[in-house]
Formats: C-alpha cells, structure tokens, sequence
C-alpha cells in the first residue's frame, strides 16, 4: 500500500487492457453504423474477436446488430457511449467462447435495459413507478443469474453427492454419519 505523507492511499487502480471501442454514425434513433474510433479497420475487428472470444466474423456482426439493438441512453437513442460501455461490461466477463460470449452480450444487455427502466421509474405515478420497479428488478435477477450461470460455466462449482443411507456389511463395515462426494465438472 503506498502512502501520502504517512497516509496510506488505497490503490483501487486495476491494471487492465483497453475496452475495445466503437464510433457510431446514427441512420435513426434504432440503428446506425459502426466503425472503429481510430480509423484502423483491420486491427479494430481483430480485437472485437478477441474481446467476444471468437475467431467468426459472422458472430461478431450479429452480436454488434445484438448490441445496438439493446444499447441505448435512458430514453435516448442508440449511442455509441451506450456501445462502448456494453462492450466494457462484456470484456470484464472475458468471454473465451461463443457460449460464454453470448451469456456476457445478454448480461450487458440485461444491465442497459434494468437501468432504463430504473431511470423511468421516478417519473412517473406510484402505479406505473410500482410496474417500473418489478420489472426492474426481474431484470436484475435475470442479471444475477446470467453471472451465476457463467460463473458454473467456467467451474466455479462442483456437484455433491450426500449419502443419507448406511448398510452394514457382513463384514461390519459401516460408515457413521454424512458422507459428501464432491466431483469436478471434469470428472463428469
């Protein structure tokens, strides 16, 4: 921990690679072009591959269609900043397939539209603030089990197996108490 004149400074700086990043030319309120910030095409696509985990093309055009279709500003249209900031969210999860890469499109999706609804809820009546507020939190569930889903997906948890029964061998054997088998997902 560094310090500042005997006063310790937390470091909360995290060391990571630049997001990828997209430019937008709007041809609507829904839909617009997109091309890379620095004019580098070739290199542009290279690290939208990388950051979807994918070496298809293919997939990295539908999920940019996917992606413009949910990113937008809170009652806005669709926007670049709201690109940009679903393809952050996407290369914090570090997809490193297209299985992977798809559950981290739908949570960063999830995320835009949970916190679109959220922002209209305090303008309007107790009601329709009351349907704005379900529905706000079903897509936050949604969120959280998106990234259970993904963290099972990678292995963060294994199977359990308790014996709740005991047989006593001819031999007199036996096991006394819970006994828990515990496999990896390689083992399956």
């Amino acid at each position: 921990m560094k310090t500042n004149g005997g006063q310790p400074i937390a470091s909360t700086e995290i060391t990571r690679k630049s997001p990828v990043r997209v430019k937008m030319r709007r041809l609507g309120a829904n839909y617009g072009t997109l091309y890379p910030p620095d004019g580098e095409a070739k290199n542009w696509w290279r690290a939208l591959k990388v950051a979807l985990g994918t070496s298809s093309s293919s997939f990295v055009d539908a999920s940019l269609a996917q992606l413009q279709a949910a990113a937008r500003l809170t009652d806005g249209p669709v926007s670049d900043t709201a690109m940009n900031a679903a393809f952050a969210l996407i290369q914090v999860a570090a997809p490193k397939n297209e299985v992977e890469a798809a559950l981290a499109i739908q949570m960063a999706c999830t995320h835009a539209a949970a916190m679109a609804v959220l922002g209209r809820m305090s303008s309007q009546g107790h009601r329709t603030a009351s349907a704005y507020a379900s529905a706000a939190a079903t897509l936050m569930r949604a969120y959280a089990l998106h990234l259970e889903t993904l963290r099972r997906l990678r292995g963060g948890v294994s199977p359990q197996i308790t014996v709740e029964q005991v047989h006593i061998s001819d031999e007199a054997r036996a096991v006394i108490g819970t006994v828990a088998i515990h496999k990896t997902w390689e083992e399956r």
